[in-house]
């Protein structure tokens, strides 16, 4: 017997509709990654960065006006979906962020780079998915002493080590301490408790008792 044209359509619809289902509740799979750890003594960072398709890569931040900033990068590379490393070209340009070409393609690239104030973004063109990992002697979960851009995923592991997720962002934002910034914070809460106690003290000794 022939298949009727009904009958062959609806096995490729319901699959067009199983994609659109799955596109649908897991969008996060498409997402590329970005993994960054903060090395001891919060002066630099070591970052491992997925590209699509692409032939360059430029290392900058931005500004608060969203503007490209060079930033200075040490032990770049370059490596292919398959885990080899790749050859690059670099492109310097004065007071512009330096970059590297290289053929068209898929790759990972690696590189360290210096931090500055406990204070660390970064911004792409498409959705990623990035982790950025601390050492122990940092935290970013007290609201008074840390800042963390919408969508923050906070976890403190056995080790004290802290690593903060973003998933399909377009950029991130994360303000970190150290034990020492957080015990002068608590100093100076106890400071401020007793000057608020001296200070109302001769008010309270001068309320006459209530009358009998």
């Amino acid at each position: 017997m022939r298949t009727s044209c009904r009958d062959r359509s609806g096995p490729a619809l319901a699959a067009l509709c199983a994609a659109l289902v799955i596109a649908l509740i897991a969008p996060s799979a498409w997402a590329l990654d970005a993994t960054y750890q903060v090395l001891p003594n919060a002066t630099s960072y070591a970052a491992r960065v997925d590209i699509e398709d692409t032939s360059s890569y430029m290392f900058a931040d931005t500004d608060l006006l969203g503007e490209n900033v060079p930033i200075t990068v040490t032990n770049v590379s370059l490596i292919a979906e398959n885990g080899t490393a790749v050859d690059f070209n670099w492109t310097t340009q004065w007071s512009a962020p330096s970059s590297i070409t290289f053929p068209q393609g898929n790759y990972t690239v690696t590189y360290v780079a210096p931090l500055h104030d406990n204070q660390f973004q970064g911004s792409f063109l498409s959705p990623y998915n990035v982790s950025v990992t601390l050492p122990g002697e940092y935290d970013v979960r007290n609201p008074l002493l840390a800042g963390l851009s919408p969508g923050a995923n906070v976890t403190r592991f056995s080790d004290n080590t802290t690593q903060v997720t973003w998933n399909q962002t377009q950029s991130f934002n994360l303000r970190f301490y150290d034990q020492a910034r957080e015990d002068l914070l608590y100093l100076f809460a106890e400071f401020m408790i007793i000057l608020a106690v001296i200070l109302l003290m001769p008010f309270l000794l001068m309320r006459k008792p209530p009358e009998g």
